[in-house]
């Protein structure tokens, strides 16, 4: 399957990414290669890794898996582990793992000696789609999602589906929020096909949702415009998230999952502002909640959730910036939208 082509990177899939990973290395000449891991991905992923890798393995590192460990406490620990082994500027990072730890290990490597190379090679749905490309790495802030963090490109993206046979329906389903959110951003008919589609892991599907994603970040590589409609869903979704996550009563939530739900409340707010067709909206809102179920929100929670969106990534001069929907395939970016519809938006949601 043909390589997807980035300004100074390649998504390579299948067997060309074995290929791609084993002439990198004898080319590059590494002092070290370091393989970050967590306890699932060093169980699951990691024998069939080493097989595609070859020899090379010189170091496993390993981190606990969730996002609770997305944070500084846990880049510290793997910067004295890469001293510890003698990591230098010459080291590459191979990240072998889902978005929390490819947004890590990203950040890690970008900073290690002022930076290292490192190359992506996602394990679950979601990181192959999304997270592990386009160069945003980074850790959260306590609960508050992505605060800290660069942009900085990989050596390359290796995308092998097979290690999706290791995931439960889940984490696949999480994977799946943020394709059919290319589709609602970017393209009508790959969004229509996709939500009809049982089986949405084939190759095919998720090389699409990569060009799509690939395409908006080489047209603006560090979100000055257009990138910021790959955040559709994820103003209120991140809020929804952090909220979650911050509080143990309720029951965290995946990173897709919270999406789903932001999609259909900017849906919503897309209706209302931007002329969004009723009809799209509930089909938004039944695609969604036919593979996600709903999640109760109560007045408080509904008002700490809508504290957070002060510390949303794409804020400026104090406002809080929407990507809403014109139609679906075509999302508009820097939307202000009036408080009061946000209780609107969460009472469309619960009905």
């Amino acid at each position: 399957m043909e390589s997807i082509k980035s300004h100074s990177y390649e998504v390579h899939l299948e067997e060309l990414a074995e290929a791609a990973l084993r002439q990198h290395i004898a080319k590059s000449n590494y002092s070290k290669v370091f393989v970050l891991v967590d306890e699932n991905t060093k169980k699951k992923c990691l024998p069939i890794f080493k097989e595609k890798l070859g020899e090379r393995a010189d170091v496993i590192l390993e981190i606990q898996s969730g996002e609770n460990h997305k944070n500084i406490a846990t880049c510290s620990k793997v910067w004295e582990l890469l001293s510890h082994h003698n990591g230098d500027r010459k080291s590459l990072l191979l990240n072998l793992g889902g978005g929390v730890l490819t947004d890590l290990g990203g950040f890690v490597a970008s900073t290690f000696k002022r930076g290292i190379d490192f190359i992506n090679i996602p394990t679950t749905l979601l990181s192959m789609v999304d997270a592990s490309i386009g160069g945003k790495t980074g850790v959260d802030l306590g609960s508050l999602k992505n605060q800290i963090g660069v942009i900085n490109q990989p050596q390359m993206v290796l995308v092998f589906p097979e290690f999706l046979k290791t995931l439960e329906t889940r984490q696949l389903k999480s994977g799946y929020s943020e394709m059919l959110k290319h589709g609602l951003i970017m393209d009508a008919d790959y969004w229509k096909g996709l939500k009809e589609k049982n089986e949405f892991t084939d190759a095919l599907c998720i090389k699409k949702s990569i060009a799509i994603k690939n395409d908006v970040v080489i047209q603006d590589p560090t979100e000055l415009g257009l990138r910021k409609i790959l955040n559709f869903g994820h103003t209120l979704g991140h809020a929804i998230e952090s909220y979650c996550l911050e509080n143990p009563e309720r029951e965290t939530l995946l990173h897709g999952e919270a999406i789903a739900i932001g999609m259909i409340l900017e849906s919503y707010l897309s209706h209302e502002l931007k002329g969004l067709s009723k009809l799209s909206v509930q089909e938004v809102k039944e695609t969604f909640l036919k593979h996600f179920g709903r999640v109760s929100f109560d007045t408080a929670d509904i008002k700490a959730i809508l504290k957070l969106l002060k510390y949303d990534k794409k804020n400026s001069h104090g406002d809080v910036n929407f990507v809403l929907l014109q139609e679906i395939g075509t999302a508009l970016t820097d939307i202000k939208v009036p408080h009061d519809l946000f209780n609107k938006a969460f009472a469309y949601y619960a009905e």
